[in-house]
């Protein structure tokens, strides 16, 4: 019970990429069962996500996910008072699949359906383990299909400050590992082997972008790997996959890093969160960390289990959405190009 008020508890379901999530979460910041069912061991063979095969996976995996996340909270359905799920951005068959669930459930047990923006769940994430973590604060989120330096003015409030102008952080990470050999997915192959290599040996492109110094760009850095890579085989020079990695990891890392602490100066909001799959990603955790104790700001963050998809994010996000009395009719739909801040 939360000042006196009785307990919300929330289903929820995430289906927008390569992972069947449900999770059962009571007044936003409890999770009381997150289940991810992950298709990574099959997208692997293709070298990356293939969005038939995904939707399928998720019809497949659906119900079993969400059955096994109401047996762990040792709920049922008439225990629940609303039913969320993203419904964008991400892939729009796999997005479907959820909603068209969600939509079932809801409408079945006479429930309340909350739509819930997928980069809003990311962001939210950070609610789940900081408690004292409220509004303002800035949040830099990073994965495999967006970069967003984002002002969360209160909850469900959000200014966008800066976004990619082409490729995420996630999806260079995963061009990138793939040039030099190293597959899919591309992040935690790229972090671990960055650990032997040498960051300072070849000097990768920081890009800016002239018109917004809070946007980001991603593909030059990739085309610069890639052409390094080129030269090295016409060179007959060889390639060392460490040296190439730390060196790209400590490119993207340090304009993200630069570009966060821009935004804590010109805001001065105390308070700085990290969010998404590249969020996981130990250097940037580091610098992100030192910057923000050198400009004496409170640096928060989810564990990694919260970092790539899952559905006690949404559960979150959506718990605030409730409190504020949104509900979403049978005609939600999925929006693969879901802007955030739209309804």
């Amino acid at each position: 019970m939360e000042n006196g008020h009785k307990d919300v508890v929330i289903l929820a379901i995430e289906s927008s990429c390569d992972e069947t999530a449900a999770a059962v979460v009571r007044n936003g910041r409890e999770v009381l069962s997150n289940i991810i069912s992950s298709q990574i061991a099959l997208h692997t063979l293709y070298g990356g996500v293939v969005p038939e095969i995904a939707s399928r996976k998720h019809i497949e995996k659906i119900n079993q996910v969400i059955e096994e996340a109401l047996r762990q909270a040792d709920m049922d359905l008439s225990q629940i008072d609303a039913v969320a799920v993203t419904y964008g951005p991400g892939l729009v068959g796999a997005l479907l699949v959820g909603v068209s669930e969600a939509k079932a459930i809801a409408y079945g047990a006479k429930k309340t359906l909350i739509g819930v923006h997928h980069i809003e769940g990311h962001i939210s994430a950070n609610y789940i383990e900081n408690k004292d973590l409220q509004p303002p604060f800035l949040c830099l989120v990073v994965s495999g299909g967006h970069t967003h330096l984002v002002k969360v003015a209160d909850y469900g409030t959000y200014e966008i400050l800066g976004r990619t102008r082409d490729d995420a952080a996630g999806e260079a990470f995963d061009k990138v590992a793939r040039a030099i050999g190293l597959g899919y997915p591309g992040g935690p192959k790229i972090e671990k082997i960055s650990k032997e290599g040498n960051p300072d040996a070849i000097l990768f492109p920081r890009a800016k972008v002239a018109e917004n110094p809070y946007d980001f760009s991603f593909s030059g850095v990739k085309s610069a790997v890639l052409n390094y890579i080129n030269g090295c085989h016409m060179k007959n020079i060889p390639i060392v996959q460490a040296d190439i990695a730390a060196s790209f990891q400590k490119a993207v890392t340090d304009v993200l890093i630069e570009h966060a602490m821009l935004a804590v100066e010109e805001f001065q909001i105390q308070k700085f969160a990290i969010a998404g799959g590249v969020a996981s990603n130990g250097t940037l955790r580091i610098g992100m960390q030192e910057a923000c104790e050198k400009k004496g700001v409170q640096f928060y963050y989810p564990s990694p289990i919260f970092c790539t998809d899952n559905a006690a994010m949404i559960g979150t996000a959506a718990y605030y959405e409730y409190l504020s009395g949104k509900q979403d009719g049978w005609d939600l739909n999925a929006i693969p190009n879901l802007k955030l801040g739209e309804r």
